[in-house]
């Protein structure tokens, strides 16, 4: 088969937020880059954020009360240098992406307008209406467009060019065509989104299927905090699309079948404005005890009928046409149905506070670099406070982006071979001729249905022990697959099932971290150690996977700084 090689100083592979915030920076800066994408960089999951980004711009806020905002929701395992730099460059960032065209909603006085989140001590969520992230997308993806960068979209990345410790580019195959190249480049970036996609309700792009996670673990490389997954409070009900935390920003109150405005159990100061986990687990404990709503009592109402007409048409329209397209519910006049959806990753590949990936806790990688949402920088910790991952995606891409160009001058590109995609085409041919018996849509459903059971929002060792044989068994099964699509032009079957191999390879890391920690802390909740373990867990896993599968875990330190940890409370 042969196999084009490409040379360039830089390839990135997601054209997200992070991505696209690299990219502008080292095209500007005269770096020859490449952007390879899965879909349309418009298409990129960065574009479903809704609700806001932070930053403290208000009169009463402060970028001290941002960081603690940050580090208290992380539940303290946040890193506090690294929440230092998000919170302290926050306030720039906005006017960058300003300065090159995003338009933002304004108040009254012509001001940026900002709006209250959870877990969060003063409003601070600068929004576009509820469609921030479809804002900032376009903008990045204009500026980088004009500064010349090149896109290969509809191109699946497959593997990393790895070895001694360095990363000399990625092997990749056009979706249009089959066509495989070598992006050779002294630089690589991933910027792939995250792995929300391995539980059935969730909030992800079909494309987010966490890919990178698993090309790097491949390689024996650690990913870090992967027990971490964020179940966001308002998913509308029976399909998980996302609610943003907007509606209850905006005054959304919580009711569930007996008309209770629950949450003032749960969370008597903070009500409906509490972190994200600790308003997910309470809507879920709602529904476990009975009270919840609909046909099949698995959701909660949320309420905003008491607000001004015009406060709904102006500030949350998109919300709107979602709740009436998939529920026939209209805001406006009644209550709509929402649970809890897998929504974001804090885990992910483990980087320094540059964005260069790790090898080890305190080694990186030579020429490798990571951000969004598939990093783990760890600003978020155990809990990701809503409008902070926008945030991250374009102030750690940018910031990611100007490291590489004060790199690049001494990093050497290691000259590659058609060998170097040796892993791709095996793996490539062996799904195309593979004669098995089994279904990758159906592994697929079980696999999304088991970790959403046993893995999901409230976790014991016995549903953890439970997964963990699950997980053995679709493995097996996995190697028995058959695709009916022989074809080399557009064969998105193809191509699932190369995502379900990576799903399948990144479950097995959640499972595994959360076994492992035997407490309770953010959004990992053992009901059978519901209280957090500062002795023992007050650190970030580290695990590496094997040529066979088994997975090894060890544990780093958290940066601790100047909050003080404490008990949690809301």
């Amino acid at each position: 088969m042969d196999i084009k090689i490409y040379h360039y100083d830089v390839v990135i592979v997601g054209a997200g937020l992070a991505g696209l915030a690299a990219a502008r920076e080292t095209t500007a800066a005269g770096k020859k880059t490449a952007v390879i994408t899965k879909l349309h960089p418009l298409r990129s999951h960065s574009g479903a954020a809704q609700g806001g980004i932070n930053a403290a711009l208000g009169k009463d806020d402060s970028i001290e009360l941002h960081e603690f905002d940050t580090v208290k929701g992380s539940d303290y395992l946040a890193d506090q240098d690294c929440v230092e730099l998000l919170c302290s460059k926050a306030p720039e960032t906005i006017r960058w992406i300003e300065k090159m065209g995003a338009v933002f909603s304004r108040d009254d006085k012509g001001n940026i307008a900002i709006r209250p989140f959870g877990g969060q001590s003063k409003p601070r969520a600068c929004y576009a209406k509820d469609r921030t992230g479809l804002t900032l997308l376009q903008t990045i993806y204009e500026q980088a467009f004009r500064e010349g960068v090149k896109v290969y979209d509809e191109w699946y990345t497959a593997d990393i060019i790895y070895e001694d410790n360095k990363v000399s580019g990625v092997a990749a195959f056009d979706i249009r065509s089959g066509e495989m190249a070598i992006f050779n480049a002294k630089a690589v970036m991933f910027a792939t989104g995250g792995y929300g996609r391995a539980y059935k309700i969730n909030s992800n792009a079909h494309a987010n299927t966490g890919d990178a996670l698993s090309i790097v673990a491949r390689h024996g490389l650690p990913l870090e905090d992967m027990e971490f997954v964020q179940f966001h409070p308002s998913g509308l009900g029976g399909s998980g699309i996302l609610i943003s935390e907007a509606a209850r920003g905006e005054g959304g109150k919580l009711l569930n079948s007996k008309g209770e405005r629950f949450m003032e159990k749960y969370a008597p100061n903070a009500l409906e404005l509490a972190s994200r986990d600790v308003v997910s687990r309470a809507i879920m404990q709602e529904i476990k005890e009975g009270r919840g709503v609909g046909p099949d009592k698995d959701a909660v109402y949320i309420d905003l009928t008491h607000l001004p007409k015009e406060t709904i048409l102006t500030k949350l329209p998109e919300l709107r046409d979602l709740a009436i397209a998939f529920l026939g519910q209209d805001m406006l006049h009644e209550p709509i149905m929402i649970a809890a959806t897998a929504h974001y990753s804090m885990g992910g590949i483990p980087v320094d506070i540059n964005c260069h990936v790790k090898s080890t806790p305190t080694q990186i990688v030579e020429g490798f670099y990571a951000a969004g949402e598939c990093s783990c920088v760890s600003v978020h910790g155990a809990n990701r406070l809503g409008a902070n991952s926008v945030l991250e995606a374009l102030l750690f891409g940018r910031h990611a982006g100007e490291n590489i160009v004060k790199d690049l001058d001494n990093l050497v590109c290691r000259e590659v071979s058609e060998d170097d995609a040796t892993r791709m085409i095996t793996e490539y041919n062996w799904i195309k001729t593979n004669n098995g018996e089994e279904s990758v849509a159906v592994i697929r459903a079980e696999l999304q249905e088991s970790m959403t059971t046993n893995a999901g929002v409230f976790r014991t060792a016995d549903s953890l022990k439970k997964q963990q044989k699950v997980l053995e068994k679709l493995s097996k099964r996995y190697q028995n697959i058959r695709i009916a699509d022989k074809s080399k032009i557009f064969n998105t079957e193809l191509q699932e099932a190369i995502e379900l191999g990576h799903m399948l390879d990144y479950s097995k890391f959640i499972v595994e971290g959360a076994l492992a920690r035997n407490e309770s802390r953010g959004a990992h909740f053992r009901e059978d150690y519901p209280k957090r373990d500062d002795k023992k867990f007050l650190k970030h896993t580290y695990a590496y996977m094997d040529k066979d599968g088994n997975i090894r875990q060890e544990y780093a330190d958290v940066v601790l700084g100047k909050f003080e940890v404490q008990e949690r409370t809301y």
